[in-house]
């Protein structure tokens, strides 16, 4: 071949079909030069198809996701939004106030009204809200309002009454336990001959039968010449006769009379209350005659004494409260929220806050016909000087520990005494019961009656003995 088809021929390396030779691309320019001067005609570009891109990475999902044919949200709308967030919550809120009203949920059952047959709290309506049965239901926790106490307040204060007590005048001097222990001066019996009545002491106390008969403390009216009773409503005070008194109880029953009904407050159960609860004291502290004070119950059971100059006031099973009790409020009932008496108020210990005590309602039941009959009431006892066994006198006596009741003096002629129970004997347990000092057996001899028995059971000189002892009567040994 010659050079030049050598030349036409060249060949060039390539990677894809055949590479043009020089004069192939010349003409190709030229060509292309020619139809740069013609208007081109442009085409509209496809339409791109699209593709599902691929994550790399796994994206966070939800809690919550959609479900249906296409498993993807639905378009939104903003007021759509706003409308169903509101229906729904309008649902569940209407929901729950239907569930809580018929569950009772927020407010006990127990409904504070007044009534001529119940004499202060009207009778409590059953579930189905016809008012057939007695019983009361409670819902499971009470709740104290405003207008629950405010409504026991009004059935129960008519009848509480302020008691005002007057005695011959004379000079008092000292001070004793009995003072710092209540907050007030101890009222003293006055000296005769002088003539002159005058203001001693005053308290609170309430009717408990409409004919007017009241319960108060005997602290109240001991040593009184006069007394007199100021009702809510009235103008002028009743004069009072004391009827029946017992001074280791302190308990006292007056009665005035007046009007042929007078308004009472029904004596409840202390048992029936428990540690927590709420209590209403009403009173007259410091001349507020009808001063409402609220609180719980702090404890039960309590044990105080408190001497005078008469002696000692031996107080057994007293209910605690934090409800505010003053000077005045003695005599005033302590009440629950059904507005039933479950204690007077007695005692305050004038060096602490909140620590104040009622006599039980348990205690009063025994006593209040007696008293208010006029009727001695029954005090029974054994005759013995006792407390708890001092520490140095235990390898003496033959003892393991302290436990126990250690008998200092057996009283001549006594219940103990005709037993056979001995100076320096260790009571250490009572029909089968273990007892751990005094206050145990004091205890027990209080809750028993004259002509009861006891099994004692007695640690004498390092040896244990059984005694029988039949309880007896203070009242019969004071006469004899």
């Amino acid at each position: 071949m010659d050079d030049h088809n050598k030349k036409d021929r060249e060949y060039h390396h390539f990677t894809y079909g055949r590479v043009p030779s020089e004069r192939e691309r010349e003409e190709a320019r030229r060509e292309a030069a020619s139809e740069a001067a013609v208007e081109a005609e442009v085409t509209p570009p496809r339409e791109l198809r699209t593709y599902p891109m691929v994550q790399t990475s796994p994206k966070p999902q939800p809690a919550w996701s959609y479900t249906g044919a296409e498993a993807r949200p639905p378009k939104r709308s903003s007021f759509k939004s706003v409308v169903a967030a509101f229906l729904a919550g309008a649902v569940v809120v209407g929901s729950l106030m239907f569930a809580s009203d018929k569950m009772n949920l927020f407010s006990g059952s127990d409904v504070l009204a007044t009534g001529a047959a119940s004499g202060g709290v009207g009778t409590a309506t059953n579930a189905a809200g016809n008012g057939s049965s007695g019983a009361i239901e409670t819902a499971a926790i009470d709740v104290v309002r405003p207008n629950t106490i405010a409504e026991l307040v009004d059935v129960a204060s008519p009848a509480v009454v302020k008691i005002v007590t007057y005695a011959n005048q004379r000079a008092s001097s000292g001070s004793s336990i009995f003072d710092q222990f209540f907050g007030v001066p101890e009222q003293r019996r006055p000296s005769a001959g002088t003539g002159n009545l005058v203001q001693v002491g005053s308290g609170s106390g309430f009717f408990f039968d409409k004919e007017g008969y009241i319960l108060t403390n005997e602290h109240v009216i001991n040593g009184a010449e006069k007394v007199e009773v100021v009702v809510e409503g009235t103008k002028e005070p009743y004069v009072a006769e004391v009827l029946g008194t017992a001074y280791d109880l302190d308990l006292a029953v007056l009665k005035i009379e007046g009007a042929a009904d007078f308004p009472t407050l029904p004596l409840g159960s202390s048992d029936s209350i428990d540690v927590g609860d709420w209590v209403v004291a009403i009173g007259n502290p410091y001349e507020f005659d009808h001063t409402v004070t609220v609180g719980v119950l702090s404890a039960k059971e309590r044990a105080i004494d408190i001497p005078d100059t008469e002696g000692t006031r031996k107080y057994q099973a007293l209910l605690q409260t934090d409800a505010s009790i003053n000077p005045g409020n003695s005599g005033g009932p302590l009440l629950n929220l059904n507005g039933e008496v479950i204690g007077i108020n007695t005692a305050v210990n004038a060096q602490a806050q909140g620590i104040g005590f009622a006599i039980p309602t348990t205690t009063i039941n025994e006593v209040l016909e007696s008293l208010k009959a006029n009727k001695a009431i029954p005090r029974p006892y054994i005759g013995v000087m006792m407390g708890d066994v001092p520490e140095e006198y235990i390898d003496d006596l033959g003892l393991e520990d302290k436990d126990g009741a250690f008998i200092s003096e057996v009283i001549l002629g006594s219940p103990a005494y005709k037993a056979g129970l001995q100076q320096y004997d260790v009571v250490v347990g009572i029909d089968g019961q273990e007892i751990k000092g005094a206050a145990d057996l004091q205890t027990i001899v209080g809750k028993k009656k004259p002509g009861d028995q006891m099994s004692l059971d007695v640690i004498r000189n390092g040896k244990s003995v059984k005694v029988t002892v039949t309880v007896g009567d203070r009242n019969d040994a004071a006469q004899q």
